[in-house]
């Protein structure tokens, strides 16, 4: 049973989520809440295993409650699904800086949300090797390296290989095709990749590649 906290300032969209939420055979609402704080404290106390978050709420936003539950240095992370009416890569960017696992808009059908709190408890990330890609694109300049190296890693050449290519946008098909190995093949470096480098999602294997000059 996926345990799900709803965070929204408004009361028909936070109801309307919970909703559909309920009516699902293998989830739960641990809670609700309209406010930022509020969201920090419950998820501290109730422990979901997803919280599903909007970004701009009164008191803090969802933003920086999601750094707090999920930002580099938390102890105990949570897996943070931010959910929002406004379309602006800059949300999505801090968002994903933030430690969230997943971008939805309001506006996206309910299956769409349903898929994603269901990939992001699995401890995936919900975004596209596309969307990737595009943030990349855009934001890796923001995306400082730090002074480490190839030669700083735990990971073998071969896993060094397929973090690469992550952080290139490519999908695990892609990957695949690229180096002629089978797909499952592909899954186990992913997962050894993040086990090793104690990653939660291809995201965050993105950024670890920029911040340690692995790509440019």
């Amino acid at each position: 049973m996926i345990r799900v906290l709803v965070c929204d300032d408004q009361p028909l969209i936070r109801t309307g989520f919970a909703t559909i939420i309920d009516a699902q055979p293998d989830m739960m609402v641990a809670g609700e809440c309209g406010d930022g704080h509020t969201a920090v404290e419950l998820a501290r106390e109730l422990t979901p295993d997803v919280v599903v978050m909007d970004v701009r709420m009164p008191g803090l936003n969802g933003i920086e409650a999601t750094s707090r539950l999920a930002g580099a240095g938390v102890a105990y992370p949570i897996k943070v699904l931010v959910v929002t009416t406004f379309n602006l890569d800059e949300y999505v960017y801090e968002s994903l800086r933030g430690g969230a696992s997943g971008f939805l808009l309001k506006d996206a059908p309910p299956a769409q949300l349903l898929h994603g709190i269901r990939t992001v408890a699995t401890g995936a990330a919900l975004l596209a090797p596309e969307v990737t890609r595009q943030l990349v694109g855009r934001y890796a300049s923001r995306i400082l390296p730090s002074h480490g190296g190839p030669g700083d890693t735990p990971l073998s050449a071969r896993e060094l290989e397929v973090l690469r290519l992550i952080a290139n946008g490519l999908s695990n098909t892609e990957i695949a095709a690229t180096l002629v190995i089978s797909h499952e093949t592909v899954k186990t470096y992913v997962s050894r990749i993040l086990n090793k480098l104690d990653l939660r999602d291809r995201v965050q294997a993105v950024v670890y590649a920029y911040r340690n000059g692995l790509v440019t």
